[in-house]
């Protein structure tokens, strides 16, 4: 199985992205294709001693979008660039996923046009995995659909419960929509029927509302909400470990004695650090479209590069793409029926009722 990374996206681009595509070919026996500037590359490759060579190769790519670059310029202006020739190869069948840390927004825009999205999915959505008290769940949408309709929920939902089942092992995943209180009837318009359609759809696993203080404590194994809210969320639970962790470090330097009980608690940070490490969990899988792409943090270091990788691999190998496929077609024939069925009930009733009279 081929993945291909796209080496020109992140911010230590190439430098961290050759390194971790390099880990994971020795690590996962994975074949890599590495695309972007291949002069850049070939440097990079050439400082990593005994590199398997069997395993990586290089195709070049005469452009670079930038994370300052908009969207609609990357797909329009930048047709040669590492994104598009890369989402190019999975296209074509020469490969089984895509990788890139870049310009998530033009990511998105450029596997939406190449890739295509799933048949049945209205809107592929961008996922992300959060460690909580039980284990790991996974939230979507968190930024690529502003506004939702209800059927774009249970999409989400489907979906979500997929990554869930494919990746945490889960044989039948909870659903949770992300509101403002646990009673159904809490949330605006959207959310409430959102809501409804979700407790009608016997494709899923939904138990009900999610608050916002249930997302760490693991109650559901999928959140689904659309992007504004998840967007919102990812950012402020970002916002608030890194607060926690720059009061932790000043309350445990003030003085000699917590110095101490700092360095005597080491491993226990360390461990602590590795549990809520965003590397160890690789990047966001943007699900709905005819392939695997996995979506990395700007900031990506070569771990996170090859955790994202092995993701991509493992969704590939597990062809989650079939069964997320399955599931949307089959929702879709349910709802018809169920459609069907409500218009000639009412048909029923209004003429029992014209007929009593």
């Amino acid at each position: 199985m081929q993945i291909v990374v796209d080496a020109m996206g992140g911010d230590h681009a190439p430098q961290e992205i050759v390194k971790g595509s390099v880990l994971a070919a020795n690590e996962y026996n994975i074949n890599i294709i590495l695309v972007g500037d291949q002069v850049l590359i070939d440097q990079e490759l050439k400082k990593i001693k005994d590199y398997p060579k069997e395993k990586i190769s290089v195709i070049h790519a005469e452009e670079v979008i930038t994370m300052d670059d908009l969207p609609s310029v990357a797909v329009r202006r930048k047709r040669k660039s590492s994104i598009h020739e890369g989402l190019k190869l999975v296209k074509k069948g020469e490969a089984r996923a895509f990788f890139s840390a870049g310009n998530t927004g033009a990511v998105m825009a450029c596997a939406k046009l190449i890739l295509r999205p799933l048949e049945g999915v209205d809107r592929p959505a961008i996922g992300a995995v959060l460690p909580n008290a039980k284990g790991h769940s996974v939230i979507l949408d968190i930024g690529a659909n502003v506004d939702c309709k209800p059927l774009h929920y249970l999409q989400f939902a489907i979906m979500g419960s997929a990554y869930a089942k494919f990746v945490f092992e889960k044989e039948n995943p909870t659903v949770g929509l992300l509101s403002i209180g646990e009673e159904d009837l809490k949330g605006n318009e959207s959310t409430k029927n959102a809501f409804n359609m979700l407790k009608e759809s016997p494709i899923i696993n939904f138990i009900g509302n999610v608050e916002g203080k249930e997302l760490y404590k693991g109650k559901s194994d999928v959140v689904v909400c659309d992007g504004f809210a998840g967007n919102i969320a990812l950012k402020v639970s970002e916002s608030a470990a890194w607060y926690i962790g720059k009061l932790l470090k000043e309350e445990l330097t003030k003085n000699l004695f917590r110095k101490l009980g700092a360095f005597l608690l080491k491993p226990a940070f360390q461990a602590l650090k590795k549990r809520a490490d965003y590397t160890e969990y690789g990047g966001a899988p943007l699900l709905g479209v005819n392939g695997v792409c996995i979506i990395g943090h700007g900031s990506s270091n070569a771990n996170a590069v090859k955790n994202g990788i092995r993701v991509a691999y493992e969704l590939a190998e597990k062809k989650i793409n079939l069964y997320i496929e399955r599931n949307i077609q089959d929702s879709l024939k349910r709802l018809k029926v169920d459609k069907v069925e409500s218009f000639w009930n009412n048909i029923k009733d209004k003429f029992k009722k014209i007929t009593s009279d």
